[in-house]
């Protein structure tokens, strides 16, 4: 039997990523020390910080990954946990050769790959957030990469929407985004005692807490897509969004009845005034069908979100129906376009993802 070779194995270690940081942890420089006796390789691998969560998902994927290798009889991990050095050597890394907190997310640059989308409404209670949970699911199920930022700090939902909890990793002051299903979400629910927290701030520490879930959080350089869930109104977290991602495009949501339409307009008109792009308009709750086959009832009326799409002369991306399975999945955190894909709720959310792709394309390469 021949023997592997250290090449081979770094070569082979080149395949395991970082769960969390979405990079090989040969570039990382997470591999300490690979030794090979016998056709049983040892390898010395360093944890970003201590209490890594993902410890165990990072051993197994090492030792899956070299049994594979021909001439290996036999595994061996030992972790270790990187010295304030090889932390900030790796944090160079991340940002791209800069330990400056501005150089921490690439789409703050008018060159970035990602396409940002804010999410809004003029009023509370449209399913502006519910919108953009299952928008992101169906983008993903696309083969889009995508990141939610919830930016409805007073009135977030995003976590409980995608059954997400626990606290972000944090790597001296670099916090690592939680991850759902491929999706990466950073919220202000992850970093409160409970959901039942109150948050009760005034406008600049809202602007800090914003401008710190752009700058601070490692989205990393592969995101094709980040939608931001904006709090209802016209206040001052679109105004910084505006300010601190000029090239944001968003969608407004609304639902049928007159009242929502005009509220919804105002959104789209400040939207104008800080030369943000509406890509177009979601229509939430058209309409409530019974059973299949029965006729459609319009509780809220209908054509709203048609008329407020003409007088801001952008397209009707899609029509949502009102449908009980939205509202029980975004409680349990499983959302429609994941628990029933073949709903008419589901169908309609992946046509509006896919014409928002058509509206704003993905920058490929």
């Amino acid at each position: 039997m021949d023997q592997v070779s250290r090449e081979q194995v770094l070569q082979a270690l080149r395949d395991v990523q970082d769960p969390e940081l979405h990079k090989s942890i040969v570039d990382l420089d997470m591999v300490k020390d690979v030794r090979i006796r016998d056709g049983v390789v040892s390898v010395e691998a360093l944890l970003t910080i201590g209490g890594c969560p993902l410890r165990d998902t990072i051993q197994l994927s090492i030792e899956e990954r070299l049994r594979r290798l021909p001439g290996v009889r036999g595994v061996q991990v030992s972790l270790g946990v990187m010295s304030d050095a090889q932390r900030q050597a790796l944090i160079g890394k991340l940002r791209g050769g800069s330990t400056s907190p501005q150089q921490r997310s690439a789409f703050l640059t008018p060159e970035s790959p990602t396409r940002v989308i804010v999410v809004a409404s003029g009023k509370g209670g449209v399913g502006k957030s519910t919108v953009t949970v299952n928008l992101a699911v169906a983008m993903r199920q696309a083969g889009w990469r995508i990141g939610i930022i919830d930016a409805d700090v007073y009135g977030f939902s995003i976590p409980r929407m995608l059954g997400l909890d626990g606290q972000p990793t944090v790597i001296d002051q670099m916090i690592i985004p939680l991850e759902k299903d491929g999706i990466r979400v950073m919220s202000i629910g992850f970093l409160l005692p409970d959901e039942g927290e109150a948050v009760i701030w005034r406008g600049p520490i809202l602007h800090k807490t914003i401008t710190t879930f752009i700058g601070e959080v490692h989205w990393g350089d592969d995101l094709d897509y980040l939608l931001i869930d904006l709090p209802p109104g016209t206040g001052d977290v679109p105004i910084t969004l505006a300010q601190t991602l000029p090239q944001a495009h968003m969608v407004v949501v609304t639902t049928p009845q007159p009242a929502a339409v005009n509220v919804a307009r105002r959104a789209a008109r400040m939207a104008e005034k800080v030369n943000m792009e509406v890509l177009g308009i979601v229509e939430n709750m058209s309409w409530f069908q019974a059973a299949p086959g029965a006729p459609p009832v319009y509780i809220f009326g209908r054509g709203g979100g048609l008329r407020l799409a003409e007088l801001l002369g952008v397209p009707l991306l899609g029509e949502i129906p009102l449908d009980p399975a939205i509202r029980e999945g975004s409680d349990a955190g499983e959302p429609i376009v994941t628990t029933h894909p073949d709903s008419p709720a589901a169908r309609a959310f992946h046509q509006v993802a896919a014409r928002l792709v058509e509206r704003l394309p993905a920058r490929v390469g």
